[in-house]
């Protein structure tokens, strides 16, 4: 029998350490398929952050780079300049890219820095507690608004692509979200076209993906990606944000 489905080549066999429902499993291997595709495992750099995916390097057969908390981006435009064949990427979170990484975010976009960044939004910290972060959603119950976050006192959520899309540094940022067979080839595609335009010297790109943390919402992940799909894409548009990097 012919076999048609297998781990990417550009993916460890290392056992993955989220927990059971998390979305980083998901989008872990939509980057080693792109990689696979694009043929640039042997010339990508991650740079991976703080947060629950603080150890993603052991998934990837790339090289990779440990930022410090909120500073993958920088730590990307060195990497990117001093090697600029390289396909570099950042992997962060929103407690790393929203909150003590704003600026490195904001001002890495200013420059257009020709780096990939995948954002993982799941609206809370997942790996220090379950915190309230700069993407919780209005109302939203976690361990620092137990009464769920209330707007008034601490504002709105950040919607990170249509901030970043205000500055011209930008070419393309797209937000998608990996609940269904259908949401999961969009991202793919999402992401391919992110690493397509570094390859063409297009400038800054980011893909901001929806995901889950049953853990720290307290729901099963049959349960979190409902709650995902009814209350995140709701507060949080799927589709592209911006793009003026034309067909690539």
């Amino acid at each position: 029998m012919a076999k048609i489905f297998s781990r990417p080549k550009s993916m460890t066999k290392l056992n993955m350490h989220y927990c059971p429902g998390c979305s980083h499993g998901i989008v872990h291997r939509i980057i080693a398929e792109v990689m696979d595709e694009l043929q640039i495992a042997g010339k990508t750099v991650m740079i991976t952050p703080v947060g629950c995916s603080v150890t993603a390097f052991n998934y990837f057969n790339c090289d990779a780079v440990q930022a410090p908390h909120g500073r993958a981006p920088a730590v990307a435009t060195g990497v990117k300049r001093a090697n600029p064949g390289n396909i570099v990427f950042t992997y962060q979170g929103d407690g790393d890219l929203a909150a003590i990484g704003m600026g490195e975010t904001i001002h890495a976009a200013v420059r257009s820095e020709n780096i990939t960044i995948i954002f993982i939004n799941n609206a809370i910290y997942g790996m220090t507690g379950g915190q309230m972060a700069p993407t919780t959603l209005p109302n939203q119950i976690t361990q620092t608004s137990p009464m769920g976050r209330d707007v008034k006192s601490t504002g709105n959520p950040v919607k990170i692509c249509e901030l970043l899309a205000q500055i011209d540094g930008v070419k393309y940022a797209e937000r998608t979200m990996v609940d269904t067979a259908v949401n999961i080839r969009k991202t793919k595609a999402a992401v391919l076209k992110a690493f397509k335009n570094q390859q063409n010297n297009k400038g800054f790109s980011i893909v901001e993906i929806l995901s889950t943390c049953p853990t720290n919402w307290g729901l099963n992940p049959i349960e979190s990606v409902k709650w995902m799909q009814e209350n995140m894409a709701k507060t949080y548009p799927l589709g592209v944000i911006k793009d003026e990097t034309g067909d690539v």
